[in-house]
């Protein structure tokens, strides 16, 4: 394999290992973002809804994690080890929300509209699948059109999502 594409894998590696969760923490996000209300009782509202469901979604595939982890290989869930494994392949899903979060709650501050906040959230969502849509087709072939189709596949997969907010509320 050519030097520079070794390079390219090498500088990759932490986000490849994290690709799951940031994935599905961005559709999460995209789906979380549907259901807030733009006129809640109280201004912070939407952005604990954000937070706590994605932060309820990540504490259940942590668990999910660790009793599959005490299945396949019949070992104690309740160990360091165990814990860490658990959270080292739960916590990504986490921190696609604290973006969007930080966005809403700056709208509670007055510094950007609820609106523009929402919809800054979905072009992060939605960068972030396009990137990750892009390198799969860049580790099944950098030289071919792959990386394109990856990243306008998931790319229109999220935007789609992001759609249908406007096309319900």
């Amino acid at each position: 394999m050519p030097k520079h594409i070794n390079t390219f894998q090498e500088d990759w590696k932490v986000l490849d290992q994290m690709a799951l969760g940031l994935i599905y923490g961005a559709i999460l996000v995209q789906s979380a973002l549907m259901s807030l209300e733009e006129n809640a009782e109280t201004p912070y509202r939407p952005a604990i809804v954000l937070f706590g469901s994605i932060l309820a979604v990540t504490l259940a595939k942590g668990f999910s994690e660790l009793l599959a982890h005490g299945i396949h290989t019949h070992q104690r869930v309740m160990t360091g080890k165990a814990l860490a494994h658990a959270w080292s392949v739960s916590y990504p899903t986490l921190l696609v929300a604290n973006v969007p979060t930080v966005l809403i709650l700056a709208s509670v501050f007055g510094w950007i509209d609820f609106a523009t906040a929402v919809l800054a959230s979905q072009v992060f969502c939605v960068a972030i699948l396009v990137v990750f849509g892009a390198r799969v087709g860049w580790a099944i072939n950098p030289k071919s059109w792959l990386p394109v189709f990856g990243a306008v596949f998931a790319g229109g997969l999220g935007s789609a999502l992001a759609a249908l907010k406007y096309t319900f509320h």
